[in-house]
């Protein structure tokens, strides 16, 4: 288990670099698990079923996608000075992965700043001819914002942990974004590509009260085919000069902002946050 996530974080950093991986394929009895680091200023180590799996664990950091037999795992998450999982700041909390299925894991503050984690689903459903798919992810201690298209609200009130997606046509979309209930744009406009056959999965990360709030970047390509036998593709995160997994600046942040204009579905059960 250890050497299968040491070995997704080498395999994330040269995806960060651009060379591309081959796909793993999800298969029957195995499930993918990203392992996303969205707590800001501490670097963690990450215990699984009680060993040590990730050692120094940088914030902003993204695995390439693990390929795990499916069932049942106790993740805790400590300091990166703890002795042992007992020590655990985050869980410990079991994660239970199904055969066939890709999946997020993200460590990451609540919207009143408290360190949580959250596990999502990736899409891999099939996209039209000539689509991609957008899904966002808010997961900064911030609070709830409207997507807005040349100046009119488009999606209201994404919160913390909730999640938005979309297929839109292959493209370049104009948006901007707007603290909730106001149309007074705090970033953008800026442009957004959508690429065929991919999904583009953004995180809102951080804490708006400490001012450090920034955005990772998750892609998930192949889309075109069946995704029974597609793996989670890459794990693209844009590189600061530390350790080459932050996203930052307009032009990530507009990926936030494309959903404007399009229908979009909610995560179940997510907590309201204003």
């Amino acid at each position: 288990m250890r050497n299968k996530l040491i070995a997704g974080v080498a395999a994330g950093a040269i995806a960060a670099l651009g060379v591309a991986l081959p796909a793993n394929a999800i298969s029957d009895t195995s499930a993918d698990l990203y392992v996303l680091h969205a707590v800001p200023d501490t670097i963690v180590d990450v215990y699984v079923d009680g060993d040590l799996t990730l050692d120094d664990f940088e914030p902003g950091t993204l695995t390439d996608p693990l390929d795990l037999p499916a069932g049942d795992y106790v993740v805790a998450i400590t300091a990166s000075d703890a002795a042992s999982a007992d020590d655990a700041i985050i869980g410990p909390i079991t994660l239970t992965l199904e055969a066939n299925t890709s999946y997020t894991a993200v460590a990451h503050l609540d919207a009143d700043g408290a360190a949580t984690a959250s596990l999502f689903t990736n899409d891999l459903s099939t996209t039209a001819a000539g689509e991609g798919r957008l899904t966002v992810r808010h997961t900064a201690a911030a609070p709830a914002v409207d997507v807005l298209a040349n100046g009119a609200v488009a999606f209201e009130n994404l919160s913390n942990p909730d999640e938005v997606k979309a297929d839109l046509a292959v493209g370049t979309i104009s948006a901007t974004v707007a603290a909730n209930g106001t149309t007074d744009p705090v970033i953008g406009p800026a442009d957004v590509t959508i690429a065929e056959g991919v999904n583009t999965i953004v995180y809102a990360w951080g804490s708006l009260e400490d001012d450090n709030l920034d955005l990772a970047v998750q892609t998930i390509g192949g889309l075109h085919s069946n995704p029974g036998g597609v793996d989670a593709g890459t794990a693209g995160l844009a590189a600061d000069s530390n350790n080459g997994a932050l996203i930052g600046g307009l032009g990530a942040l507009a990926a936030l902002l494309a959903l404007a204009g399009f229908a979009a579905t909610r995560l179940t059960g997510a907590r309201a946050s204003k």
